[in-house]
């Protein structure tokens, strides 16, 4: 993945997150502006989701005010792009639980940054669940899930006092 990008309606930069593979890729906010207005140009009085635009392969949707984007080489898998998509549609829904427009997602911005580095890092999509991406962006059940070898000491202490609780209790 290059890019997760998201616009206003008239085709501003909301939120963008690039993921360059070499230097001269999208090198600068210039060019990464430039490369955004064509982009909604192009895109903002189609129905399709789906698009080859300057030598990308890009996927989008729009809810309300606002266009997602997802970019990815032209020789990417169409189906990995919507996957990657449709996960982080889905995950700002469950978050949010109303209606996904520019001004609640200007008040839920960390909710925002925060799932495009659960979903992407470095250019490689690294989950597609969005209710896993949901559970550790809202860091619900965040000790619980915590594998033991992941524990800070103070985590790892009160999960051997709950256990040993629970054992005493269960023996008595």
């Amino acid at each position: 993945i290059r890019a997760v990008i998201i616009l206003d309606n008239a085709g501003n930069r909301f939120v963008a997150k690039y993921f360059p593979q070499s230097k001269d890729e999208f090198e600068n906010r210039k060019a990464q502006e430039t490369f955004e207005k064509k982009l909604f140009d192009k895109t903002h009085k189609q129905t399709a989701e789906i698009v080859m635009f300057d030598g990308y392969l890009v996927v989008y949707t729009s809810c309300a005010d606002v266009i997602f984007y997802v970019v990815g080489p032209q020789n990417e898998n169409e189906l990995l792009l919507l996957s990657a998509l449709n996960t982080f549609r889905d995950t700002i829904d469950t978050l949010l639980k109303t209606q996904v427009d520019k001004r609640t997602l200007l008040e839920n911005l960390d909710y925002l940054l925060l799932t495009i580095d659960e979903l992407v890092d470095g250019g490689i999509l690294l989950e597609t669940d969005h209710e896993l991406i949901t559970s550790r962006v809202s860091l619900k059940g965040a000790d619980a899930e915590i594998p033991l070898a992941e524990q800070t000491l103070t985590q790892a202490l009160q999960t051997a006092k709950e256990q040993f609780t629970k054992s005493f209790l269960n023996a008595y």
